[in-house]
């Protein structure tokens, strides 16, 4: 009779050893599915603007005009027909360090303005050497985050937008369009 005692103690000590690998592999698999959500829930967080702007759009022009900020009308801009969007003026590639500890991120970008009209045009080609200085620096205080998501794009084409728009006399830029843009 002792075996037997022995043989359901270890008996016992073989399921208890189970039970708390099972335990332990569900605790487990409970914080992967944790920290899946919250990358989910941070992730969706640059889609919700989207979102948010096409029921804005639905809500009359006048209202949605009189209190968007200029992001959002930013935002507007990619529903606007091409008969409605200025005069384009390109500019020529931007390759530029981006802020980070390695130093070893770049971006190279190519952007058109749209113009209010083409007699801002002459005044670009004119102060084209300032211009581009104005953007490299707005460019190169970026990092690799700020500038990855839609809604960091928005936002630094919003900053070259009213930096230039304070220099400009002849007229006024409505838009800043990407045509390339890499990171590396």
């Amino acid at each position: 009779m002792p075996e037997s005692k022995e043989e359901d103690t270890q008996q016992e000590k073989k399921s208890s050893k189970k039970l708390l690998v099972i335990i332990i592999v569900a605790v487990v698999v409970l914080i992967i599915v944790a920290i899946i959500a919250i990358a989910m829930i941070l992730l969706n967080k640059d889609e919700e603007a989207p979102v948010k702007n096409i029921q804005q759009q639905e809500q009359p022009a006048q209202l949605q005009m009189q209190r968007a900020p200029q992001s959002n009308q930013m935002l507007s801009e990619d529903n606007r027909k091409l008969s409605q969007i200025g005069v384009l003026f390109p500019l020529d590639t931007f390759t530029v360090n981006l802020k980070s500890d390695s130093g070893r991120r770049y971006l190279k970008a190519t952007l058109s303005l749209e113009l209010e009209g083409k007699e801002l045009a002459m005044e670009l080609n004119d102060k084209n050497a300032v211009i581009r200085d104005r953007i490299i620096r707005i460019l190169s205080s970026k990092t690799v985050e700020e500038i990855s998501s839609p809604k960091g794009k928005l936002k630094v084409t919003s900053q070259i937008m009213d930096t230039l728009n304070m220099m400009v006399v002849d007229g006024k830029i409505n838009g800043v369009y990407f045509t390339e843009f890499v990171v590396q």
